[in-house]
């Protein structure tokens, strides 16, 4: 049976750090996961508890969770593709240095990152400045890696296909510090079918190398092939489906490489009020690789109990 390594989006608080993000991750049966060092959509960051992170390193020795597989997010907003502001690219560049300092800090190897938005500049200037503010960012030799996550090709995204990620990679001096983050959502979104998965890796393999996937992002997809919308879909909820879902991750060529959910979370009502996270009954369902007809309102029955 193929090793599975499985896992989610997780908090990292300011009380307890990486150990919560670890408690978190085990209440829902992973083996890995994934967190912001702080707020998504800011770059406001705080001081990151030694203490806790030591506890957080020994509880996850204890459930056999490797830290190698463990993955931090950088914000969205940070983008280097937009250099029409020097100050903003510069800072974007310099907060970025300071993510992957932080995440030394924490032990952790890798950061994904989305690429950018060229906001008007085109295409090949995007993705000059991302080639420019990357070899800011890894003027080192070592040090954690960025992942290069595929995107939907929302608005004037970059990174939605294979070529334009192939471009960046080329122009990085320190090629070693890249890797890839696939996201099925983005990938069906960008209009890629991953009906076909392996023809896809073959492609992906082609165009860049599969030795260069570092992680996958799994989400369904509210949105037919070729949608250029980005919005993701609880397992089996979607147009991609769960048969394709469960291909992709127990995809043999890809059993070493960390699977991470980032699903919507789900409203007990089905209306506007609290949502709650749907990973502990959608990775039973994938461990089980059986659909659950009833996902949204057993998510919502395990909630209304605790």
């Amino acid at each position: 049976m193929n090793k599975l390594i499985i896992g989610s989006h997780v908090s990292f608080t300011k009380d307890e750090g990486m150990l919560g993000s670890v408690k978190e991750a085990l209440s829902y049966g992973e083996n890995t996961f994934m967190f912001y060092t702080g707020a998504p959509q800011n770059t406001i960051r705080g001081k990151i508890d030694e203490n806790k992170t030591n506890e957080a390193k020994e509880l996850m020795k204890k459930n056999n969770i490797d830290i190698n597989d463990v993955i931090i997010h950088a914000p969205y907003i940070v983008n280097l593709a937009n250099n029409k502001d020097e100050d903003k690219f510069n800072f974007a560049v310099n907060f970025l240095k300071q993510e992957l300092k932080r995440a030394e800090t924490l032990g952790i190897k890798k950061i994904v990152l989305h690429p950018g938005s060229h906001v008007g500049l085109g295409v090949d200037e995007g993705l000059q400045n991302i080639i420019k503010g990357l070899n800011l960012v890894l003027d080192e030799k070592e040090g954690p890696i960025i992942c290069l996550e595929t995107m939907a090709g929302k608005g004037t995204e970059l990174g939605k296909t294979f070529e334009e990620i192939k471009t960046i990679i080329d122009g990085v001096n320190n090629k070693e510090r890249l890797l890839v983050c696939l996201d099925t959502c983005h990938l069906n979104d960008a209009g890629y079918d991953i009906s076909n998965f392996d023809k896809l890796l073959n492609e992906f393999d082609n165009v860049i190398g599969i030795d260069k996937i570092g992680c996958i992002h799994i989400n369904d997809s509210k949105n037919e092939k070729g949608a250029h919308k980005d919005r993701h879909e609880n397992i089996g909820l979607g147009t991609l489906g769960f048969e394709k879902l469960i291909e992709i991750i127990y995809n043999d060529k890809l059993k070493e490489v960390p699977k991470i959910l980032e699903t919507p979370y789900v409203s007990i009502s089905g209306g506007k009020d609290r949502t709650f996270p749907p990973y502990k009954q959608e990775i039973e369902m994938i461990k089980n690789k059986k659909y659950n007809p009833n996902l949204l309102q057993d998510i919502r029955n395990y909630y209304k109990k605790s």
